[in-house]
């Protein structure tokens, strides 16, 4: 028997909320946004058919986040409105033609969905006096002592016009870049670990000492705005013109179309390109553009009906997990990852997931059988976010840790006191470490051998061409035949023996990688691109990093008492000299040779790069710039010489117009390579 359309409601409302304490109080979500969504829908729908049985508190009526913390509440000025959802190009359309009826002349102002923390700024007299999260629409949090510390958000703003108040809205995010350096540190710390970008900036935000949240990379775009004591805006693209004139970051990807057709391409492109941008996007935003036509439209208790949000397909979904095995890395650490049912997430069907370590599994309250959220964003691995609770049926069951190598039977323990991992000790010969390391030498961070990849690695192991990577190099045609894979036709009817002599050309040419990508090849623990490249460049030779004293590494920037520290212990190891020395007998260069210096026309200069290239890599324009005797950033400051623009700029561009940066496109940046400017 179907239950009634009350107690339904109430079923629904109550799910709803618990829902949205857990996403906007304790930043961990228990449901995928798509599943939330049809939730909400369903509710709406409900109490559309049923206005009588509608609450005066039901989350239809109220934005989610209407729940406190720690942080004063104040009331917004002008009520912070959300955004009504559609998902398909039907929906967009009925929604395109409800506002045609009204405002048949409508212009669209297309833009992106950062998925970030809703923030409301507000300026008088052109000074930043306080800073609310949007809450429950009506008041916020008082987060203005965090605010302050966003690094591209003007405390004071610049420039004529400037109104004596106005109530700027905009999203706080954390940069995908730097999020995944968070998590790392966080990991390697042993500190629970961020679910996903919105998280962390909300995360970050919160923090009760503001030098915490000072700490981490936030940023922030507007993009409108609220009560204020006379604008004169004729639409909100010259309000976002205005906005950016006063130093405010706006975003630069904005565009005004008339024609649907424009509006879809605008949201299909996006689409495809959503992980090639510099923070999260779970959508596009379509407003109509006049501010007389927006007035006309007006809007429902909780948001406008002069803008919509296309929501893209979901990142997170639900499935079952099946078993959490382990894996080890090529340093010896012991991961658990979940073996699920097989799900499409982003693009493509995963069924593994990784859970980072035992204590994450503990911390998440994650059990074998429960159904899980996943998370996949671009080529990121997937990661268990954790368990459904309301779906267990009492049959799930908690994972253990194994005490031992499940590839070479190694007693595991941790390697350092306070190690939050355990690793297998059996570095040289467990066979699982020896794979990792052949594999990454082959990856684009290390030497960039395309043709090493993780089948090619495990066969040179199997077959006995090679004992360990000492042997790499000394690899010839009469050994490389000697291995069914190597020799096998391609399935595009490529002659046998083809990957022989790929990976021996390949080799050859690996031999005079830069000095820093072959430090990166060693997989020494914790040595980086970054690390390697200060080491590099600081010592100039394999032989003087290895005769350095700790105290002598950690003096280096960017390395640190735990990086030396780790680098010491690497070269006390025979083994690892053998393999050093076996390299440099097969002709790997070892130190970095004038030759291989290229002319230092960037020496002192620091680069920050934003925006799609064409002429180079993001992996690429790093290490050119570093090559040229030049340090690439990743946050625009006053000590940035020059911030180098490419297509689709993201918010870096305006920081860099806000502290006078010179801003120069790839033409410009050749003539300085080549010594010409």
């Amino acid at each position: 028997m179907s239950a009634s359309p009350r107690d339904r409601i109430s079923a629904l409302t109550s799910q709803i909320r618990d829902h949205q304490f857990a996403y906007y109080v304790l930043d961990k979500p228990t449901i995928a946004d798509a599943d939330f969504d049809l939730l909400l829908r369903e509710l709406t729908n409900l109490e559309t058919k049923h206005p009588e049985l509608r609450e005066a508190d039901s989350p239809t009526q109220k934005i989610g986040g209407g729940f406190s913390t720690a942080f004063e509440q104040r009331d917004h000025l002008e009520k912070m409105m959300s955004l009504d959802n559609v998902f398909d190009p039907e929906e967009l359309n009925s929604w395109f033609d409800r506002v045609a009826k009204e405002a048949p002349a409508a212009e669209w102002l297309c833009e992106l969905k950062v998925d970030g923390l809703a923030i409301n700024l507000l300026y008088e007299n052109g000074i930043l006096t306080r800073a609310l999260t949007r809450g429950n629409g009506v008041s916020g949090e008082d987060v203005t002592l965090n605010v302050k510390t966003i690094k591209n958000l003007p405390h004071t703003l610049s420039g004529s016009g400037i109104l004596a108040l106005i109530e700027v809205r905009g999203e706080v995010y954390f940069p995908l870049a730097a999020f995944a350096e968070l998590n790392d540190s966080l990991e390697e710390s042993g500190k629970p670990l961020f679910a996903n970008p919105r998280n962390a900036a909300a995360g970050s935000l919160r923090q009760k000492d503001p030098r915490v949240s000072a700490s981490r990379p936030l940023s922030v775009v507007v993009h409108g705005v609220g009560a204020n004591n006379g604008t004169n805006f004729q639409t909100q693209s010259q309000a976002y013109e205005a906005l950016k004139a006063w130093g405010l970051p706006t975003s630069e990807r904005y565009r005004v179309f008339t024609k649907r057709e424009d509006v879809s391409r605008f949201i299909s492109d996006y689409e495809a390109q959503r992980h090639n941008i510099e923070h999260e996007i779970d959508g596009v935003v379509i407003k109509v553009n006049q501010i007389a036509e927006q007035e006309l439209l007006g809007s429902t208790s909780r948001a406008p009906k002069w803008a919509i949000a296309f929501k893209y397909p979901p990142e997170e979904v639900i499935t079952r997990l099946l078993d959490i095995k382990v894996s080890v890395g090529r340093t010896g650490r012991v991961t658990p990852f979940a073996f699920m049912e097989p799900i499409k997430v982003a693009g493509s069907t995963v069924t593994n997931a990784t859970l980072h370590n035992g204590q994450e599994v503990v911390r998440k309250g994650i059990l074998i059988g429960d159904f899980v959220v996943i998370r996949k964003a671009g080529d990121v691995i997937p990661e268990v976010l954790g368990p459904v609770i309301e779906k267990r049926t009492g049959t799930e069951r908690a994972f253990v840790m194994p005490n031992h190598c499940p590839e070479c039977g190694s007693v595991l323990r941790a390697i350092t006191q306070g190690d939050i991992d355990i690793r297998c000790p059996n570095a040289r010969q467990c066979p699982a470490q020896l794979r990792e390391r052949i594999y990454y030498i082959g990856s684009r961070a290390a030497l960039d051998i395309d043709v090493l990849g993780y089948e090619a690695a495990q066969a040179l192991l199997t077959d006995g061409i090679i004992e360990d990577e000492s042997d790499l190099f000394n690899l010839t045609e009469t050994k490389l035949v000697q291995s069914q894979f190597f020799t096998k036709k391609s399935k595009d009817g490529a002659q046998a023996g083809k990957n022989v002599h790929t990976l021996l050309e390949a080799l050859s040419k690996a031999k005079s990688r830069p000095l820093w990508r072959i430090l990166v090849a060693l997989s020494i623990r914790h040595v980086g691109p970054t690390a390697a490249q200060s080491l590099a460049t600081t010592f100039g030779s394999i032989k003087a990093i290895s005769d350095a004293s700790v105290e002598e590494l950690a003096r280096v920037d960017g390395i640190g008492a735990t990086i030396a520290e780790s680098i010491g212990e690497w070269f006390s190891e025979e083994w690892h000299r053998d393999i050093i020395s076996k390299w440099e007998a097969a002709g790997v260069i070892m130190v970095a040779q004038e030759s291989q210096k290229a002319p230092q026309t960037l020496a002192g200069l620091t680069f920050v790069v934003t925006g799609s290239l064409d002429s180079f890599t993001r992996d690429g324009i790093a290490e050119i710039i570093t090559a040229h005797g030049g340090k690439p950033s990743s946050s625009v400051s006053k000590k940035t010489n020059y911030l180098l623009a490419g297509g689709d700029p993201g918010s870096k561009l305006a920081k860099a117009q806000e502290v006078g940066v010179p801003i120069i496109d790839e033409a410009q940046f050749k003539k300085l390579l080549e010594g010409l400017a």
